[in-house]
């Protein structure tokens, strides 16, 4: 909940630059950290080399593709619970069944598509709606999915941070600086 508050309040922060410019500040914002963190992961899929999504740091932890393919599920009943729909595909699918950078970067990249859409249906009209929360959570605004997914993306780039630098990697946020 701590990590959630100071998320939100960041959003606040961001959402009153662009409020002058926009009649959705609040969403707005939702939708510019959902982008940073989208082109994070979306980078880090790239720049690994196929050989090392089988890199783990330690036997206990998950592999670099393994995180991508965790976070391609969860996108999905993330973003669906903001959809009101049931999620096409659960949480630990793709870690099951793709095995090969391909695999995994096109069901990371269809479950990033699936999110955008509920990303860009996002008003501020419309992100205090109740929904169903995901993963037998107790109901919430429609927003809150969104933004927690948002959260996980930044969690898991921070793992694959760690992967990149272990392996003597500058990864895509640094190489952007």
């Amino acid at each position: 909940m701590r990590y959630l508050f100071a998320f939100g309040l960041s959003l606040v922060v961001a959402a009153t630059a662009v409020e002058a410019q926009s009649a959705n500040p609040l969403s707005d914002a939702v939708r510019a950290s959902w982008q940073g963190a989208r082109g994070n992961i979306t980078e880090s899929a790239a720049q690994m080399p196929e050989a090392d999504y089988a890199f783990k740091p330690v036997d206990s932890v998950r592999t670099f593709g393994q995180i991508l393919a965790h976070v391609a599920g969860a996108n999905y009943v993330f973003c669906a619970a903001a959809k009101g729909e049931k999620p096409p595909h659960s949480e630990d699918e793709f870690e099951k069944s793709a095995t090969t950078k391909a695999a995994i970067v096109k069901a990371l990249d269809e479950s990033l598509a699936y999110c955008d859409a509920a990303i860009a249906a996002l008003t501020d009209a419309t992100a205090g709606d109740p929904v169903d929360m995901p993963f037998g959570m107790p109901k919430g605004q429609r927003a809150s999915p969104l933004l927690m997914n948002t959260g996980h993306l930044n969690e898991h780039y921070g793992n694959l941070v760690t992967y990149f630098r272990i392996k003597g990697m500058v990864p895509p946020s640094s190489r952007r600086m």
